[in-house]
């Protein structure tokens, strides 16, 4: 059931629901990203001209990427209060997402320490080629981890920053800002979680490994990437209880579907294709639905081979023989089809929700880029 767009005057830009992510939106949230740290920028100078180093990469890894988390924002909104009169600080609010966004991806791939991404050098070792081509002193490697840890809780603080004093009235930052506060501690949960499975250590006996990385899953990805970004955005829009409460189990199942599409393509991707390391997942060992499938499909023999390939460096004749073995265990037909189940979970609960036209066929559309993407 869709509500009627509220009527007034027009947005100064007006959005095409059928293109969610278009050209026109990153720009717009590129744009607000800049800004806010073209200002950092002015007043790191003057306490030291060297530190614009740090919003200088920080821009330049910000530019980049699908903006998905502002658009469930922005669309929750138009959702709830229709895509007339949007008002002016729900661009700086919702690009505070992406900004959270970035800090968490530079210190996912320090953890990772993950060689690239979005096919260019991670943020680390940006500064570790910083260090060397400046003649610095001490470990050039050990100088870019330190480095990008401090950016990304830079960025982390910032985010904040955008977020609080984007000037949202006042009774929509009541409503609204509550997803905003848990999803900064979701995230880092899920982080935690992740390196327990990770490295077998924290994690709780009472769950199979399949479970522990559905709940790495859940608290990592389905929550920070599509549940409370576009709970965010409704409520900053009025939307009622019920209409929260659905979009919940909405963000919640297409989370899911969305984070394993990724661990596919962590696993079969080319570098090519994703800009990371090919089957980058298996190399750092990641502990996904799609591995733990795997391992319990598999015979003894071929378990115990798959395992001494995980969380190594891998040449291409190992990766195509892990990819193999976890092609021939049936787990990729069995994510394949939980994916499929958890899309029409996500369009079921999108139905249920009172949604102005305009968001919901946004909403619709940004679901479909969710499972379908191929990077």
């Amino acid at each position: 059931r869709r509500a009627a767009a509220s009527t007034g005057s027009l947005s100064t830009m007006r959005l095409d629901p059928s293109d969610p992510t278009s050209r026109s939106f990153r720009d717009a949230i590129t744009a607000e990203l800049a800004a806010f740290l073209s200002a950092k920028s002015a007043a790191l100078a003057d306490v030291s001209p060297a530190l614009t180093e740090l919003t200088e990469v920080a821009a330049d890894f910000a530019s980049g990427g699908k903006r998905l988390r502002p658009a469930f924002a922005y669309w929750g909104y138009v959702g709830a209060a229709g895509d007339h009169d949007v008002p002016a600080a729900i661009w700086p609010v919702i690009s505070a997402f992406e900004l959270l966004h970035a800090g968490v991806l530079i210190h996912d791939d320090v953890l990772d320490q993950a060689d690239s991404r979005r096919g260019r050098p991670t943020v680390h070792r940006r500064f570790e080629a910083w260090h060397r081509s400046s003649g610095g002193h001490g470990d050039a490697a050990e100088f870019g981890r330190a480095m990008a840890v401090l950016l990304g809780d830079q960025l982390l603080v910032w985010s904040d920053e955008l977020a609080c004093g984007a000037g949202l009235d006042p009774e929509s930052w009541r409503r609204a800002s509550p997803y905003w506060h848990r999803v900064r501690t979701e995230v880092n949960s899920g982080q935690v979680l992740d390196l327990w499975a990770q490295y077998q250590v924290g994690s709780d006996d009472t769950l199979g490994a399949e479970q522990i990385a559905a709940k790495v899953l859940e608290e990592k990805t389905s929550r920070y990437t599509v549940q409370r970004p576009v709970q965010f955005g409704a409520a900053a829009g009025g939307a009622g209880d019920d209409a929260l409460a659905a979009l919940g189990r909405f963000g919640l199942v297409l989370g899911r579907a969305f984070q394993l599409r990724d661990d596919l393509l962590g696993v079969f991707a080319d570098q090519e294709q994703s800009g990371k390391p090919a089957a980058g997942d298996l190399i750092e060992g990641k502990r996904t639905v799609l591995l733990a499938r795997a391992l319990d499909g598999l015979n003894q023999a071929a378990r115990r081979r798959l395992e001494s390939l995980i969380g190594t460096p891998l040449t291409d004749d190992q990766i195509a023989e892990a990819r193999a073995l976890i092609s021939s265990s049936g787990a990729v037909d069995q994510v394949e089809s939980l994916i499929d189940a958890d899309y029409a979970a996500a369009a079921a609960a999108l139905s249920e929700c009172e949604l102005t036209e305009p968001g919901y066929l946004a909403l619709t559309e940004l679901a479909r880029q969710c499972v379908e993407r191929t990077f």
